[in-house]
Parts: C-alpha cells; sequence; structure tokens
C-alpha cells in the first residue's frame, strides 16, 4: 500500500480552503465490506457476486480502475444495483483523467446516500513517519526558493530560507496541516461536500487536522486492535470525525492476510469498538485467485460476522466505549508502533520509553475502552472521559 511518490503531490499543491465538516452517513448499523484493487470490471463483478448477501460496502480502490471512467461506473452501477454502497478510490484527481470531477457530481445524484464517498490519496501520515526527510526537505526547500509559490506562502514557509525545516514538533506539525488544509484535491471534495476517506496507520489526528473526514485505520501488521482503534477513534471523537477500519496485511508475503479466525475477531473488535466502516484490503492478486487474496476463510469470516453480528446482536455495535484516555503531548507526531518509532522526520526522543511503558500499562488494563488523544487547547477534553492519563501525570 506504501505510495511514497504521492506525498509529493501533498506538498506542491497549495492553494487555499474552506473548512466544512462532513459526517459519514449512517443506516444504524456500520459499513462492512471489501476493497477491491484488481485491474479489471470482471474481477471486481465477481467479487461483488460473491459478498453481496453478507456485506452492504464496497470500496472501488484499484489504481488502474481510477483512471477508467467506463469501468468505474460500470463496477460502481453494478454495485449499487446489487444493494451495496460505494466508496470508489482516486489515488489523487489527475489532469491526464479531467473526467474525474465531473463524474463526482454526477455520481452524488446517481448513487444518493449510496455513495459514502472518495478514499482520497493512501496512508498521508504513515508516509509523513517512513519516509526519507531530510533528502525530501532539501529538494522541496529548492523548489518554493525558485518558483512563484514561495512568494505567496512567505509565512509558513518562512523556515526554508536558512536551514533544514522543520526545527521542531510544532514546526513539522504545522507545515503537514497547512499541506494538507491547501490540498486541491481536498478542497474539490470540501466544496462538494463529498467525504474524504483513507486508510492510517500514523499520525490519525493530524490527518484530521488536516481536513480528512473519515480515517480507516489499519488492523495487522502485527500491532493489536486495541492500539489502532484507540488511535482513530479518539482522534475522531474529540474531534467530531468518522472512523473505520482496514484489516490489513499481517504478512509482508503470502498469504498476506490473517487467518478467517483472527480477521473474525478483528471485526468484532472494531464493531463493540463502535467503528462505523469495516473492511478488508484485498491487493494483491494471487495466482490462481480470482478474489485477490481473500480466500474462502475470510468469505466464511465476513458472512459468519455478517449473521452474529449484523443481523442478530446489533445491541452490540458501539457496545465497548473508551472511557480512558492517554493524552499525548501537543504536536507530537509519533508513529507509536515501538518505542524507538520516528516522530515527524526524527528519532525517538527522551520521552518515547516513559510514554510507550505507560501505553502499554493503559493496554493491558483497558484494552479497547482505551483512546489516545493529544493536548492541544483548541479543543475541550472535559466531561469527555472518565479518567485522563497524561504522558507525564496521571489526573
Amino acid at each position: 500500500m506504501k505510495q511514497l511518490f504521492l506525498i509529493l503531490a501533498i506538498f506542491i499543491t497549495l492553494i487555499s480552503i474552506a473548512a466544512l465538516i462532513i459526517y459519514l452517513p449512517t443506516e444504524n448499523q456500520p459499513y462492512i465490506g471489501v476493497a477491491f484493487c484488481g485491474n479489471t470490471t470482471q474481477q471486481a463483478l465477481q467479487l461483488i457476486d460473491k459478498v453481496q448477501n453478507y456485506t452492504n460496502l464496497f470500496i472501488l480502490q484499484s489504481g488502474p480502475i481510477s483512471k477508467n471512467q467506463t469501468a468505474t461506473t460500470q463496477i460502481c452501477d453494478y454495485a449499487v444495483n446489487k444493494g451495496l454502497n460505494i466508496i470508489v478510490f482516486f489515488g489523487w484527481f489527475d489532469t491526464d483523467y479531467p473526467w474525474q470531477l465531473p463524474w463526482l457530481d454526477v455520481a452524488k445524484q446517481q448513487y444518493g446516500d449510496k455513495f459514502l464517498g472518495v478514499y482520497y490519496y493512501d496512508e498521508p501520515g504513515g508516509i509523513q513517519v517512513d519516509y526519507d526527510w531530510p533528502h525530501y526537505f532539501d529538494y522541496l526547500r529548492y523548489y518554493y526558493e525558485n518558483t512563484s509559490l514561495y512568494q505567496t506562502h512567505t509565512q509558513i514557509l518562512a523556515e526554508f530560507k536558512n536551514g533544514t525545516f522543520p526545527k521542531n514538533y510544532t514546526q513539522a506539525a504545522t507545515v503537514y496541516i497547512h499541506t494538507l488544509k491547501t490540498d486541491s484535491g481536498l478542497q474539490e471534495l470540501k466544496n462538494r461536500k463529498i467525504p474524504s476517506i483513507t486508510s492510517e496507520y500514523a499520525l490519525h489526528w493530524f490527518d484530521y487536522l488536516g481536513g480528512f473526514d473519515i480515517l480507516l485505520s489499519q488492523l495487522g501488521w502485527n500491532t493489536s486492535s486495541a492500539q489502532s482503534i484507540a488511535l482513530a477513534r479518539g482522534a475522531a471523537r474529540i474531534q467530531e470525525k468518522s472512523w473505520g477500519v482496514m484489516i490489513t496485511w499481517t504478512y509482508d508475503n503470502p498469504p498476506y492476510l490473517s487467518s478467517g479466525e483472527e480477521i473474525y475477531e478483528q471485526m468484532v473488535d472494531a464493531y463493540k469498538a463502535g467503528a462505523q466502516i469495516i473492511s478488508i484490503f484485498n491487493y494483491p492478486q494471487i495466482e490462481d485467485n480470482p478474489f485477490g487474496i481473500l480466500k474462502e476463510e475470510h468469505f466464511q469470516a465476513l458472512e459468519l460476522f455478517w449473521n452474529n453480528y449484523i443481523q442478530q446482536k446489533p445491541e452490540s455495535w458501539g457496545s465497548l466505549k473508551a472511557q480512558v484516555a492517554l493524552v499525548l503531548p501537543k504536536d507530537y507526531g509519533w508513529g507509536m508502533r515501538s518505542p524507538t518509532d520516528r516522530i515527524w522526520y526524527w528519532n525517538s526522543d527522551e520521552q518515547s520509553q516513559q510514554i510507550w511503558n505507560i501505553f502499554q500499562d493503559l493496554l493491558l488494563e483497558y484494552d479497547l475502552e482505551l483512546d489516545i488523544i493529544y493536548d492541544d487547547p483548541i479543543f475541550s477534553l472535559d466531561d469527555k472521559y472518565q479518567t485522563l492519563y497524561y504522558w507525564n501525570i496521571t489526573s
């Protein structure tokens, strides 16, 4: 899922945007589905036929299809006619495909509430934490200093004149949020009041601040579900956004996904925690498997979950509410995958191990009843949780 070149588009697209809050439509139950990442219309229609009786969401997450208007429309028509809601992937709005933006206007009218939003970019926060930033900022500084864009953004980019930008966590957070807020594609979605959606494994709080409406926190990668859920749910709760999960790889090679039994448990965790979207990532295509990496055990897990919870236990949705929250320092853009994970562009600092130890203790005690939030004065934390555990003190 890593597409590191996308971050360049985020940083060089700098225009103004009006702030709008967009909420995910709801059916009084979550959206359950699969992502399609294949290459052909026929593959997508096959997958829809396979899951139509025990899902209510189809995510068209195919790069090749996103550049093909006929295929995009045919697949969306088919999914909606089968009773499914849809989310459509556009890595970004490509000027080589001028049909994409007008297509959104038609889709809003044609599909109505069945069109849940656009999957835009992929893992912007994760890329931010994992990319080779010292090299990138050398290039970016040169770009701004030698184009007219620098002259129109002098306040936010003044630090490019001298030294390496950014110099501290607050500057890093500022430039990250600014570049998302001024992204032309996100502005197009805001103007149309179409929810912007992406999948994420780091910096959820800052993605929301930058303007994303819905984050699908990734479950997998041998990270606990409770941790991934806490990052998304806490940020969404405080900032009044929507959240969900994308069940993704556990392994870097076949079979990629966990077993059907383990994925079933991940779906149950997300459901009880109140996820509004629960989906399974489905890439790449494995030889002799017409359904990508999804095996029969995964379809059985989906069907069992649908029957046991969506059909029989609707009251369990959101039954595990966060009673406590871990409050991180303001602008502390830490990946949180280990005590030595990166913070924005830098290695871990003297606070990382201390926060990690507190975090692990809280996960052990509270599990799915724990959220992760930030100490940011623009948001009131009063009355949101029974107990707040600050990174350096307990209150």
